[in-house]
């Protein structure tokens, strides 16, 4: 099977088919096993209640009308309705306010004959709600397929606008009976940025990361997958993707930047960029993300992951994830319309917030001062900034969990949408712990879009020994009418980290306006990184600074002494003036100490990058629209 290389273009992300193509290629190679993941937490692992595997109907908490929990003992019909109409209603709503999440207790779904089958459309989030993924089995499939747009009249399918969908916590035995030949070959996930695949075992069939069985140009754009265990994934035309602490049987094809760290079975790099491989054999600080599971008498907890270093594998190989149970009573549930006094006299009173799914409208800001504190959204969970306010404030504290949120900026500017300690620290000692990182999971960001967004900053990270696992930081490129726009929804930075020992396993920043990533904090550690200039600049007038053309897509600050950069990307399609050029992708300080792996940068149909890193690397342009320049390593 043949797959053409993919690309981007246009406010709707609508891709032209390029002349090369991609054959698909089965890697098999596996590193040697490591030695068991380290917990970095200083106390003891608590022990996880095991869930029944039929467990009995429970009575679930009350998490609003727009959570779904499903029982074992439901027929499959029913179940089946159920999820599908919440697909026909999520299916095509990218700009929509609605929001689910479906999920599902601990026993087996579906049958041979008569399988659970059905697709995740926007803001769905479905999760078992087992101890273990083992505790809840799907025995069918759980989907995503291309989009279908027309253009000029033809069919254009594609999974480059397939956003915000998270599968989590389950075993999914695939299942493709009574669908078609192609349709049964394999689970498709065809996505795109702000989607995650978490603690999830695929047994019995191939995952593929692409949707090969509908019409071209079948592009896929960007993913995540960690915490998980697969046998054979197919790529296919996914750009870019990371695999992180998970176990896969074998890996096919790679188009620019598919990066593997911890992960068992993950394809040597070598020979990079053909094929374009870049593999850590561990990851050098993580955490997973907290989760929702209920106990044999369906009692709800929230379990906490602990922190590792140089870790490697799944989490729940062996035995339950390490880490704390939180009983969902210490919690404050939120609802959307919830005012943000409510949630802070909550957090002062030492409560953890879940935020069950919908729009909140945040006029002030939610103070997070607590350590160890753990906000965990539902089914996409979103605060938007109303009046310019900062939605949320985190304190120089260890140990906090941001997770499962997204944040958009609202019609007046804010000066940051999320802001991770002060900048002056707490009377200048910040109290930060190197074994107890801050982390974020899952949390995305949007300018624009839905509706008008405006912040100077979309991301803010002032304290030290933060861990950001998964983000997407989105400066709107398309959206709904009136919404996104050069002088319409404003961005200047997506990110700026001032901290020093900060970590970022899956760092996804787009369009912002002037340098979408600013890293001015010491021993910085990306794993992953993928990046969109701006499409919108009107001219070039607009976009430059002292004596540079436009501006890179990560910028090292001068000063820095120490960093390190695997597997990163950034491309350029200046549509609105195809004549626009960027003086380079990433900028960084000539020092010994500040290294970057596997780097690269690509046109997709109009403008131009000149460099890849500072003044070293091939331009990529019209001429070589699809075409990477890649450094290897830099310096």
């Amino acid at each position: 099977m043949t797959i053409p290389r993919p690309t981007r273009t246009g406010r709707t992300r609508l891709a032209a088919l390029l002349g090369a193509s991609v054959l698909l290629a089965t890697s098999t190679g596996a590193p040697a096993m490591a030695s068991p993941p380290l917990a970095l937490a200083q106390a003891p692992a608590q022990a996880v209640p095991v869930a029944a595997k039929k467990a009995p109907p429970a009575s679930s908490p009350d998490f609003g009308p727009n959570v779904t929990v499903f029982d074992p003992s439901m027929p499959v019909s029913e179940i089946q309705a159920t999820v599908d109409a919440v697909n026909a209603r999520q299916i095509d709503n990218e700009m929509g306010t609605e929001r689910q999440a479906l999920l599902f207790l601990p026993g087996t779904y579906g049958t041979d004959a008569q399988p659970l089958q059905f697709k995740v459309g926007y803001y769905t989030e479905v999760a078992g709600l087992g101890a273990s993924p083992s505790d809840v089995t799907i025995n069918g499939k759980i989907e995503v397929y291309n989009r279908c747009l027309e253009d000029n009249g033809t069919s254009n399918c594609i999974a480059l606008n397939n956003f915000w969908r998270t599968l989590s916590n389950l075993t999914l035995q695939v299942n493709g009976a009574g669908q078609d030949g192609c349709r049964a070959t394999a689970n498709f996930w065809a996505v795109s940025q702000a989607v995650s695949l978490r603690r999830v075992n695929v047994t019995g069939g191939t995952l593929s990361l692409m949707d090969y069985c509908t019409a071209g140009p079948q592009f896929a754009s960007g993913g995540y997958l960690a915490d998980s265990k697969a046998g054979d994934v197919v790529n296919g035309s996914q750009q870019q993707w990371l695999t992180r602490n998970a176990e896969i049987g074998s890996w096919s094809n790679g188009v620019w930047n598919a990066v593997f760290s911890g992960t068992e079975g993950a394809p040597t790099d070598e020979a990079f960029p053909d094929p374009p491989y870049t593999t850590l054999d561990e990851t050098p600080v993580s955490r997973e993300k907290p989760y929702l599971f209920t106990d044999s008498a369906g009692t709800y907890s929230v379990r906490v992951p602990f922190a590792q270093v140089n870790s490697r594998g799944i989490s729940w190989g062996e035995g339950p994830t390490a880490g704390r149970t939180i009983p969902l009573s210490e919690f404050f549930v939120a609802r959307p319309g919830d005012s943000v006094q409510a949630i802070n006299n909550a957090l002062a009173r030492g409560k953890h917030l879940l935020l069950t799914p919908g729009v909140y409208d945040i006029a002030d800001t939610i103070r997070v001062k607590r350590a160890d504190t753990v906000v965990l959204g539902l089914g996409h969970a979103t605060l938007t900034a109303v009046d310019g306010a900062v939605p949320m404030r985190v304190a120089d504290v260890p140990g906090v969990v941001i997770a499962g949120v997204t944040i958009d900026g609202g019609t007046v500017n804010s000066p940051v949408l999320l802001q991770v300690g002060t900048k002056n620290g707490n009377n200048g000692s910040k109290k930060n712990d190197p074994a107890n990182p801050t982390t974020l999971s899952d949390v995305y960001f949007r300018i624009g879009g839905p509706h008008v967004g405006k912040a100077d900053v979309s991301l803010e990270i002032n304290s030290d020994n933060v861990l950001i696992d998964h983000i997407w930081v989105w400066r709107a490129d398309h959206g709904n009418e009136g919404s996104f726009g050069w002088d319409v929804s404003t961005g200047r930075n997506g990110v700026i980290v001032n901290g020093d020992d900060v970590t970022a396993t899956g760092l996804f920043v787009e369009h912002y306006q002037e340098y979408n990533v600013i890293w001015n904090g010491e021993r910085g550690r990306t794993v992953f990184f993928q990046n969109e200039l701006p499409y919108d600049p009107p001219n070039q007038a607009a976009w430059q600074h002292d004596g540079v053309l436009g501006w890179a897509g990560y910028k090292v600050a001068d000063d820095v002494e120490q960093h390190t950069l695997w597997g990163g990307g950034s491309y350029i399609f200046t549509n609105v003036d195809p004549t626009i050029h960027a003086t380079r992708g990433f900028e960084v300080p000539d020092t010994p100490g500040v290294v970057l792996n596997h780097v690269l940068t690509v046109n997709l149909g109009a403008g131009t990058i000149d460099h890849v890193v500072n003044d070293t690397g091939a331009p990529v342009s019209n001429a070589n629209t699809g075409i990477p320049s890649y450094l290897v390593r830099y310096p």
